[in-house]
Parts: C-alpha cells; sequence; structure tokens
C-alpha cells in the first residue's frame, strides 16, 4: 500500500510540476507579446550610474 501511495504522490507532483511550466511558458509569451522589452529593466541605461565616482588612476 505505501508503494501505490508513493507513486500516486509522485505522480501528483510531476502532473503540479508540468502545469507551472505551463503557466510560466503563457505567462513569459504573453510578456513578449505586450511590450517585448522586461519591465524590470525599463529606463535603466547601460555603463557608469549618474553620481558614480570613476578613479582610472
Amino acid at each position: 500500500m505505501d508503494k501505490r501511495q508513493r507513486e500516486r504522490s509522485r505522480r501528483e507532483k510531476q502532473r503540479n510540476k508540468e502545469q507551472r511550466r505551463v503557466k510560466r511558458a503563457a505567462e513569459r509569451q504573453k510578456r513578449t507579446l505586450e511590450g517585448g522589452k522586461d519591465a524590470d529593466l525599463d529606463g535603466m541605461v547601460p555603463g557608469p550610474q549618474p553620481g558614480q565616482i570613476i578613479d582610472l588612476s
């Protein structure tokens, strides 16, 4: 009986994991379709940021 319960638990865990993968992929797809840019990186400027002191000596 324990083996059946473990197998059932393992299958349920795998099913949940697959559902999360599908959901994340759909969200990722939706984000790229909406703006094409990552909202976290919007407005960031590459290179030294204002207010940083750069000592080249």
